[in-house]
């Protein structure tokens, strides 16, 4: 599982919103319109008060009605033109947000496809889906809305303080003292409101995590009757979310008041001291107005201000998680000289791609993944084209990762591995991937129909050529059975087929692309022997011709290998046929007659036999 960072940082990183505002900046366009239309918007809410200051001093005041009409027209031009302007905004705001979510997540999810399997190896589904998600809709809703609302709060701010200075510096200076205070009040209240915002993001993290679990391993819980202990702990997360959130809330329900009481102190000075410059003649009745107009105007902005830096400093930790899923290089990695000759895996060049025979070496490779741990120790091995190769041993011997390197999912830690006497280093991913075949035990099927699965492998495929892989793995005998046949539905992750059927159609997939190079990873394991049967019939057919790498799990399964690998502790300790290597009376055949013996007594009790002989 991935370990995350410590994303608690305590000031605004810069650096990190100019790389986000960068998202922003590929429609350069929209931007400055949007930016444009705030300006207009501001512009028009700094001349309203100067409107009603006008009113009152002349319409009001002077006690005539010249000009009336001309300031309503001019006063009803203006609140449609800020109408309209509110309407450019929104909208192009709300445009703004879905090019940069979707600016964001392109390079996300192309990103991902560049990362090697090491990553998903140590990645949970949860975290990915909460950073593509949740981080992603967050930062995209910041940089289009409240990163612009900031520019033009700080702006509404240094304008309203300039018109105010200049009507009365003096009634200004007196109305402004309030704003230090309030300041205050505002990094005090948004600090304390921020941390607990904080713990509510790592709840939600963890709760996002804690659903995909659950979704994904419903059976395995319903088999353990494990339902009541799984609600339990969901509860115990669910309940630190809903504690953070009351303590922000909290926290939220004290500051409004205070930034209230605060403008009205602020709004009550002006006019008191506004109200006796009125009496001594030396203001107009119109110019206080304005001022506290302007005065009550002041203090929301000054507020928005504080809670939008808050918010950027809170959503800083999901701009930071983004930005290190973006960065996050891939292990396995082409050269700029491969990369140039053979292409990468958006742009390839297949037609300098050489054609593969088949030979697989291994000349003294070492491997140790990331936590340290040495798999395997100057491994050699020489497989010839269309050998098959059976890995057989016990659990953490090294045989996946024996086939992960063959398939350059991981690369040597030392000594090379080479594609007919070629380091696979020299050669493009795809040139080898591409001429891949790879089996897991438990085969992943896509959302779809069957022939969709099916052409995954090969989009350009004809329904013949998939009916006719199909049946040379004996899959269309149960296709056609199914509502619609090809075009029945299979059902996410190929849920509405047996384990059996999946296999089947994998196998199928698989034939398709036509590898050089096939890999099965224990297919047949989780598979009842009726079906086995099925299958192992079917796998003769795919391997035929193609050099192959069988990683067994029932060793019934590998006796025509032309070669069987006892691998133990990273080496390898047996080597030979079936038939030699039990004539050795070593490892392959203990494992085998155990094995052998276990089976019999398992299909023994299956039929009945068995339960006179253990008393039964």
């Amino acid at each position: 599982m991935i370990q995350e960072k410590d994303y608690n940082v305590q000031k605004i990183n810069l650096r990190v919103w100019r790389r986000l505002a960068a998202y922003a900046l590929r429609t350069p366009g929209r931007v400055a319109f949007v930016a444009g239309v705030l300006l207009v918007v501001a512009a028009v809410d700094l001349a309203y008060p100067q409107m009603t200051r006008y009113a009152i001093d002349t319409f009001i005041t002077g006690r005539t009605t010249a000009g009336l009409g001309a300031f309503a027209a001019l006063y009803v031009g203006m609140v449609v033109l800020q109408g309209f302007g509110v309407f450019l905004f929104v909208k192009n705001a709300g445009r703004l947000e879905m090019d940069i979510s979707y600016a964001i997540r392109q390079d996300a999810f192309t990103r991902l496809q560049q990362l090697s399997f090491s990553f998903y190896d140590t990645t949970s589904v949860g975290w990915l889906m909460a950073r593509m998600g949740s981080d992603v809709a967050r930062l995209s809703e910041m940089i289009a809305w409240s990163v612009v609302d900031l520019m033009w709060a700080a702006g509404f701010v240094v304008g309203v303080v300039g018109v105010l200075l200049a009507m009365n510096w003096k009634l200004g200076l007196l109305v402004l003292a309030v704003t230090p205070v309030l300041a205050v009040a505002c990094v005090y209240f948004q600090r304390r409101i921020l941390v607990q915002q904080r713990a509510v993001r790592r709840a939600n993290s963890r709760i996002t995590g804690a659903f995909n679990e659950g979704v994904m391993g419903a059976v395995t819980t319903k088999t353990l009757v494990r339902e009541q202990a799984a609600q339990q702990e969901f509860e115990e997360l669910t309940g630190h979310m809903y504690a953070s959130s009351v303590r922000a809330a909290s926290l939220s329900a004290l500051f409004m008041p205070l930034v209230v009481s605060l403008g009205a102190i602020s709004t009550a000075l002006a006019l008191c001291v506004g109200g006796n410059l009125v009496f001594a003649g030396s203001m107009g009745l119109g110019t206080l107005a304005a001022f506290i107009t302007y005065t009550t105007q002041l203090y929301d902005p000054i507020q928005q201000l504080a809670n939008i830096l808050a918010e950027m400093q809170s959503a800083q930790a999901s701009a930071e998680r983004v930005l290190d899923l973006l960065d996050t290089e891939p292990d396995v990695k082409d050269s700029p000289a491969v990369e140039e000759k053979y292409g990468d895996l958006f742009t390839p060049k297949p037609e300098n791609w050489p054609a593969i025979e088949g030979k697989v070496e291994f000349d003294h490779v070492s491997f140790r993944y990331k936590t340290g741990q040495e798999v395997l120790h100057d491994f050699c091995l020489t497989v010839q084209p269309g050998q098959t190769i059976a890995l057989v041993g016990e659990t953490g011997a090294g045989k996946s990762t024996i086939v992960n390197l063959v398939c350059r999912f991981y690369e040597p830690t030392s000594g090379s591995v080479k594609i007919d006497g070629v380091d696979y280093r020299t050669r493009s991913q795809l040139w080898l991937q591409s001429r891949l075949g790879y089996v897991l035990q438990t085969p992943h099927l896509f959302s779809g129909t069957v022939a969709d699965n099916l052409r995954f492998a090969r989009p350009d495929a004809t329904d013949e050529e998939i009916r006719r892989a199909a049946r040379m793995v004996k899959a269309e005998e149960f296709i056609l059975t199914l509502p619609g046949g090809y075009d029945a539905q299979v059902g996410e992750g190929g849920g509405r087929l047996s384990t059996g059927q999946k296999q089947l159609l994998s196998l199928a997939r698989v034939l398709l692309a036509d590898p050089r190079i096939f890999v099965l990873d224990e297919a047949t394991s989780s598979i009842d022997t009726e079906t086995e049967a099925t299958i192992q019939e079917a796998i003769q057919t795919v391997l035929a011709g193609r050099t192959s790498f069988i990683v067994a799990h029932r060793l019934s399964t590998i006796r025509a290998a032309d070669c069987i690998l006892v691998i133990r502790d990273g080496r390898i300790a047996e080597s030979g046929t079936h038939d030699q290597l039990m004539q050795q009376r070593g490892l392959y055949h203990s494992l085998y007659t155990h094995q052998y013996r276990a089976e019999a007594t398992r299909a023994a009790l299956a039929h009945g036999e068995g339960a006179e002989k253990i008393g039964l």
